[in-house]
């Protein structure tokens, strides 16, 4: 191309839940995220990419992120992402999808796989959110109801007593030979209340557990993964850890069997395939998952994920949750992510937005 930069502008847009969800960090009714936008002066082709970090989790912010783009009105056409520093993992993320976007025929096909043609759906897990005993209940049977044979749960919010009956009335009615059940703490338990509740999983034959102490003390990890009788997946254990060394030194140090991996959280697409060359040599496995981004956001990570043909049913039923997301191709049916090379895609500049 004649110039040697893209021209980037951010565009802000916040997303309301059909619900207040409720998570480990409180309740939410909306999120804002910042749609980013890159322009190729020479021809006016533009590519989209999301940056949606999450407060109270995230390293960056909406903010932090708009600041940088206000400040940085051109970026390099060969990389966009080289004057991004560290601790901006949505940043980069975002960036990342727009440059693929503005450099792809369609900027709403990213990564070309059977997937984007509509020829296969992604395996993915129904997600139930924290609620109330009854209300957790309902949701699994509609679950279930909808084809999903592999069900996630958050845990940690109620006593543990009342999660346990929980499970285990969805066990007796469920058989673990049909229906996969997963767990994630989000870091609820501690080194003294972990080990009940993981002998109690192992009895309920669930699959895995996500971060079930805080992140941070890798010599308590290791300990539970060595020992604990359900395998271990790290999550937010794996926000901030930028460096290849650092990467490789988690998983010497606390072997997990299993990574979740979140682009907004950790840094992009590239960073996720890092982790993955990374796992590999360690004989780790993982899934990828979303993090509560509009339909921009999630149509990348699918796109990126369905090129793995992945077997393990990921994390990607989140495109449901808003009244005014995105409209996309992105279809659930039966326990499956579809994209439909019919539908149709609204743009960030079609919502009621401001530019910043």
């Amino acid at each position: 191309m004649a110039d040697d930069f893209y021209r980037l502008e951010g565009v802000t847009h916040r997303l309301r839940f059909k619900r207040r969800v409720r998570t480990s960090r409180g309740s939410l009714t909306d999120h804002e995220v910042l749609y980013l936008k890159l322009t190729e002066p020479g021809t006016g082709r533009t590519g989209w990419g999301e940056a949606a970090p999450l407060p109270g989790l995230s390293p960056d912010s909406v903010e932090a992120i708009q600041s940088w783009v206000r400040n940085h009105p051109r970026v390099s056409a060969a990389d966009p992402l080289e004057e991004v520093p560290p601790g901006y993992p949505a940043l980069r993320f975002g960036l990342e999808t727009a440059w693929k976007s503005v450099r792809s025929s369609d900027p709403f096909q990213l990564y070309p796989s059977p997937f984007v043609d509509g020829k296969g759906g992604i395996p993915i897990n129904g997600l139930v959110w924290m609620g109330s005993k009854r209300e957790m209940e309902r949701e699994l049977r509609q679950k279930v109801a909808q084809g999903f044979s592999c069900l996630k749960l958050k845990i940690g919010a109620l006593h543990w007593e009342e999660e346990r009956d929980l499970l285990r009335g969805f066990r007796a009615r469920y058989p673990a030979e049909r229906y996969e059940l997963r767990v994630d703490a989000n870091g609820a338990f501690s080194a003294d209340t972990v080990w009940p509740v993981l002998e109690e999983l192992e009895r309920l034959q669930v699959h895995s557990i996500e971060q079930p102490v805080p992140a941070g003390d890798w010599e308590l990890l290791a300990n539970i993964c060595r020992n604990s009788p359900v395998p271990i997946a790290l999550d937010e254990e794996l926000i901030g850890i930028e460096t290849a060394e650092r990467r490789r030194a988690l998983l010497a140090t606390v072997g997990p069997a299993y990574l979740i991996l979140k682009p907004t959280l950790i840094g992009g697409i590239a960073a996720a395939e890092e982790w993955i060359r990374f796992a590999a040599d360690a004989r780790v496995g993982w899934w990828a998952t979303s993090a509560l981004e509009s339909n921009l956001g999630l149509n990348a990570i699918a796109q990126w994920v369905a090129t793995w043909d992945p077997d393990l049913p990921q994390g990607l039923g989140t495109g449901a949750l808003y009244t005014n997301n995105l409209t996309s191709p992105l279809e659930v049916r039966e326990g499956r992510l579809h994209l439909n090379p019919r539908g149709r895609w609204s743009t960030p500049e079609a919502l009621q937005t401001t530019h910043g």
